[in-house]
């Protein structure tokens, strides 16, 4: 599996930070990259919850379940289908307090479809992917330190 490693600091209670991302409806509140997100089950939160992303180009989607909810430790979504060429996806965060700052990270693990060939079309996207991921933690962190 490839890995994709990114972090971020957010002078925000870690409070506010959980909260906009373990409820799954409310990613297209920050994330820019994001159109819209909908929560597909009655639980918003928590393990089990799930959400269907559609992004903001118009063609591209993805869906998720909550696996791991550990309150203001650690979290995991993982890809359940997607318009992507991915096989499977999972991204991690930890939170780490920095004195009056929190140090947000994220970490993903994915396995692209179509053997070597995904593989290629994988380290292409890796650029491009790491840019979408510092735009969902910027908007993270400016929605986090405004509310």
């Amino acid at each position: 599996m490839a890995k994709l490693h990114n972090e971020i600091l957010i002078e925000a209670p870690i409070d506010k930070i959980w909260e906009a991302l373990t409820i799954v409806d409310k990613l297209d509140v920050y994330d820019p990259t994001v159109k819209k997100s909908t929560a597909t089950t009655s639980l918003k939160s928590g393990i089990g919850a799930k959400r269907k992303v559609d992004m903001l180009d118009g063609k591209n989607w993805f869906e998720e379940t909550c696996t791991v909810s550990k309150t203001n430790e650690a979290l995991t979504y993982e890809l359940t289908a997607c318009s992507f060429p991915v096989k499977k996806l999972k991204h991690t965060y930890s939170f780490q307090n920095m004195g009056n700052k929190i140090k947000v990270t994220q970490e993903m693990n994915y396995e692209m479809k179509f053997g070597l060939l995904g593989n290629l079309m994988g380290a292409m996207l890796k650029t491009k992917w790491n840019k979408g991921i510092n735009e969902f933690l910027g908007g993270l962190k400016e929605y986090s330190e405004k509310q």
